[in-house]
């Protein structure tokens, strides 16, 4: 049974808490202050236009560790073709604007809410949501973007108009992840296309151990545009 949280309170309950489908609480809303303690727990809001906040930590838990990054042989070609340009955290509100148009198979309309545009491009400019781009004679045709805490990266959607512009654009943030010793990206949920790109299951105890590990190990926040 999901537990009720008020806006006054910023604690959550225990994971176990969360029913069979990682449902753990609702309520409370999407400060940056309370986003910040959520990621830092394994926890993170999902929920449809009308609803109240929803707050999810599924077991397993879909991660991808960026040193098992898989890329096919098409991406292989679109990255060796330099087919598109790529950069981070030049237009983090036109991707999460994309992301909320894109059409999803099985989806009706979409989670990324006005409220949740708001939210996290006020963790944008606080330096804790970051975007990748993809572009294609100075149009953007793909992107992906997150949060940042400590060395864990928390994935939360991508989008592409063009084949794959959204993975390159992935590689190359992973790239950037590795190089900076992120040890784990979450990807929240299983899907296929993760799978494809290395994600992998893992309990929610194994997850919650290694994200605690990551945390440990401080970044400093602000925009990834120029880091090297």
């Amino acid at each position: 049974m999901p537990v009720e949280i008020s806006y006054r309170s910023f604690e959550f309950p225990d994971l176990d808490k969360a029913n069979e489908d990682g449902l753990l609480a609702i309520g409370g809303d999407l400060s940056i202050e309370r986003l910040k303690l959520a990621y830092s727990k394994g926890i993170f809001p999902w929920y449809q236009k009308g609803m109240p906040i929803l707050w999810w930590s599924p077991d397993p838990r879909m991660v991808l560790f960026p040193e098992k990054m898989i890329i096919s042989h098409s991406l292989k070609q679109s990255i060796k073709k330099q087919q598109f340009a790529v950069t981070v955290d030049t237009a983090f509100e036109q991707v999460i604007k994309n992301c909320s148009e894109t059409p999803r198979k099985g989806e009706n309309g979409t989670w990324i809410t006005r409220e949740m545009k708001i939210a996290y491009t006020s963790l944008h400019k606080a330096g804790y949501a970051h975007s990748a781009e993809a572009w294609l004679d100075g149009n953007l045709v793909g992107g992906l973007y997150g949060v940042a805490i400590g060395k864990a990266f928390f994935g939360e959607s991508m989008f592409h108009h063009v084949s794959n512009a959204s993975k390159v654009a992935f590689n190359h943030l992973v790239g950037k992840l590795r190089s900076w010793d992120f040890k784990i990206i979450d990807a929240q949920v299983y899907t296929n296309h993760l799978e494809s790109l290395g994600g992998e299951m893992i309990p929610r105890s194994q997850y919650v151990k290694i994200l605690e590990k990551a945390l440990l190990i401080k970044d400093i926040p602000g925009s990834w545009e120029k880091r090297e």
